[in-house]
């Protein structure tokens, strides 16, 4: 929201000048800490004080504290225009008994306050770019450091002691990413953690030990303590969603899943409708139940750190922080913190629009056994951070969490989204709006999938089926972990997040592909340069399953991959990291007339979705991985594919009685390609036409191989 030039920056001065108005309301930055005054309080003075001097003196103001109701009343003027002229703000002032000064300054001071909460939300982003550059600092340290690798005892530096060009060109991005830690220090340090751009009564060591929405009163509407009620409520509410059977919930007899009833939903919880009886806006609610295999403490952890949940759901989430901690809760297990955290949600691919979300996280221990996280959007916190946000808003969602001991959790998890509905390609029309491509079912299968990784990357009494060509513990892990970066890395690369642009390329075989491309300055996961991006989503008339197995099959990888020649793929590794066979990291080696090319490739599937992810690996590099070695600064680009279900077999998950029943028909594959591309090792090399018609017919090509295999030319 745009701020008026010299309005808000003078607004204190203006409240503590010459300006001889009666009563004004002054609760910015320089103005000093707000605060009420009884009359008696202002005309209290020094009976010594010489009548001359008193003349002289310009006269003191008194604070005023509006009540509800004329906040209110200015509340819903501000909502409607920020910046009111004359003549509203005349009209206000009658209205509620103001002079028309205060008005003025009650909505300087609210601009002003607004303008904080911004500052803060990107002050919040900006912790996690420095968080970032801090690791990738430490990280170039300790390779410069190192003497040798501890698990294979090869040398890193020269024999004669002498800097290697590998060592100082470490060093030169070492002092350049010094140079921007500073720069963010700098800027972060103008609002530190919990700190408040508007004026407060409270000392220095209260600010220290309260939430900084304790300083955003008006900000949100509500105080903290209302706040806590709301949390309160939809915990109750998710209680009831999780456990209640039918009316509330109904099972589909043609897909099995359950819906929600939504005329019952209004009954129970009192929700506000239109006169037809729908919701004003679409609805999106879905129940699952599942087994997680782990621990309670972790699962609960994993939730309430903005980090290790964006972590868990790499293929929903794009972007997570928690923008301010309204309750700590207790230590360590966070019982009662309450937290309000913002999520861009993605699908894989660029044709769907991300979905940006402000809410209040709560978690809270229901019994000994059994805790619950629930998760609400507030009235007026998206308007006042962004009016775009309330496109999409939760209504109470989240999961029930009990300990089944051995490791075991079951999870009940509910999703319940308010949406505006948007403009969605054609292509996944109907799995977006059936409520399945963001809804529980999809939440669920990719947590039971990211836990069973875990177990299995935890694991160390691996069967030698399912750990073939890795002799160690130790190179199993680290093949492991750079399989998961890859596929982290490819799901932040191809989704329609603002971190990228993308543009639609036309061509010769009228494929949609759309390109985006970055730069590469400093991460040492990737190949410095411009890279380029290109994706193209298809309809295929397969079914997941069949499309999944013959994308991971390496024996017939030669019938879609343009990079073998049509040669043989050997196997070097294969790695299970779940129980279903296709749950696997494998390493395989394409040879040709010239020369040998190692491919690292993840393949993951669920009950969901599944993707093959895979990269062109440096065979020494590689090599020494599977020995154990660190990988953290192995340079890879992903590129592979995502399978989605067409949702053409679904139904809504919300039913009233106004919906009609839709026919279910067989349904097929969506299936998204993307490749990435190195065009040149020079960050500040131009882009050039050549580079994306490279990128473009490989994806063409690909598109075109995958379909005369399966026989679906005409799809």
């Amino acid at each position: 929201m745009e701020v008026e030039e010299g309005d808000e920056g003078s607004g204190g001065g203006g409240g503590s000048g010459s300006k001889k108005d009666d009563t004004v309301e002054i609760s910015s930055e320089n103005s000093g800490p707000a605060r009420s005054r009884s009359e008696d309080d202002l005309l209290d003075h020094d009976d010594d004080e010489d009548d001359a001097d008193k003349s002289k003196k310009k006269k003191r103001k008194k604070y005023h504290r509006h009540t509800a109701d004329q906040i209110r009343e200015m509340e819903a003027l501000f909502k409607e225009s920020p910046h009111p002229d004359e003549k509203q703000r005349q009209q206000l002032s009658k209205q509620l008994g103001l002079a028309p000064r205060q008005v003025k300054f009650w909505f300087q001071n609210r601009r002003t306050q607004i303008k904080a909460i911004q500052e803060r939300h990107e002050n919040s982003l900006l912790k996690q770019e420095l968080d970032k550059l801090r690791d990738e600092n430490k990280a170039m340290r300790e390779t410069i450091n190192k003497a040798c690798c501890l698990n294979c005892g090869m040398a890193t530096t020269a024999k004669d002691g002498s800097i290697t060009a590998e060592e100082q060109q470490l060093r030169i991005e070492n002092a350049k990413l010094k140079a921007e830690v500073e720069k963010l220090r700098t800027v972060i340090g103008k609002y530190p953690p919990g700190a408040s751009t508007t004026g407060s009564c409270s000392s220095e060591n209260d600010q220290e030990n309260r939430s900084s929405l304790d300083f955003y009163t008006g900000i949100f509407g509500l105080e903290k303590s209302r706040i806590m009620e709301i949390v309160n409520q939809a915990m109750e509410e998710l209680q009831k969603m999780a456990t209640a059977g039918e009316p509330l919930w109904v099972r589909s007899v043609e897909t099995g899943r359950e819906i929600l009833n939504y005329d019952e939903y209004v009954k129970e919880f009192s929700v506000e409708s239109s006169s037809n009886g729908r919701p004003k806006r679409s609805i999106e609610a879905s129940r699952e139940t599942g087994v997680v295999f782990l621990d309670l403490p972790r699962l609960v952890q994993s939730f309430m750190d903005a980090n290790q949940w964006k972590e868990m759901f790499p293929c929903i989430i794009s972007k997570a922080a928690t923008v301010d901690v309204i309750c700590h809760g207790e230590a360590p297990n966070k019982n009662g913190a309450v937290q309000l955290m913002f999520a861009e949600l993605q699908m894989l691919t660029p044709l769907v629009p991300t979905r940006e979300v402000y809410f209040v996280r709560y978690c809270k221990q229901l019994s000994a056994e059994q805790w619950a996280i629930v998760d609400v959007s507030i009235d007026k916190v998206e308007e006042n951070i962004d009016a775009s946000l309330v496109k999409c808003r939760k209504r109470p969602s989240g999961c029930i969490i009990q300990d089944k001991t051995n490791g075991h959790c079951k999870v009940i998890w509910v999703e319940h989204l308010e949406c505006q509905k948007n403009t969605v390609h054609t292509l996944f029309r109907t799995i977006v709006r059936s409520g399945l491509a963001f809804g529980a079912r999809h939440w669920m299968a990719t947590l039971q999938h990211q836990c069973e990784r875990l177990v299995f990357f935890m694991a160390t009494n691996v069967p030698t089926k399912d750990s073939t060509g890795v002799a160690t513990l130790a190179g199993r892990k680290s093949i492991l972990k750079l399989a998961q970066r890859m596929t982290w890395s490819f799901c932040h690369s191809i989704g329609a997040s603002s971190y990228h642009t993308w543009n639609k390329v036309s061509t010769k075989t009228g494929e949609d592909i759309r390109v985006s491309s970055r730069k590469n300055l400093n991460d040492p996961g990737e190949p410095h340069g411009v890279i380029v991006c290109a994706v193209s989503s298809v309809w295929l008339p397969v079914s997941p399953t069949l499309l999944f197995d013959f994308l991971r099959d390496e024996s017939r990888r030669s019938e879609w991959d343009i990079m073998s020649n049509g040669g043989p793929v050997q196997s070097i590794a294969n790695l299970a990291k779940g129980k279903d066979r296709g749950n696997a990291v494998t390493i395989q080696a394409m040879k040709s007339k010239e020369n040998s090319m190692w491919v690292l490739q993840d393949s993951c599937t669920n009950a969901f979705e599944s993707m093959v992810v895979f990269a062109h690996v440096d065979v020494t590099g590689i090599q020494s991985v599977i020995t154990g070695c660190d990988s953290s600064n192995m340079a890879i680009l992903p590129s592979g594919f995502s399978i989605l279900p067409d949702g053409l077999e679904s139904r809504p998950l919300v039913i009233s009685s106004r919906h009609e029943k839709s026919n279910d028909t067989e349904g097929g594959s969506l299936l998204t390609v993307a490749f990435q591309i190195l065009t040149n090792s020079s960050p500040t090399a131009k882009l050039t036409m050549e580079s994306v018609e490279s990128v473009n017919t490989i994806v063409s090509c690909t598109l075109r191989n995958i379909k005369t295999s399966l026989q679906c030319e005409d799809g």
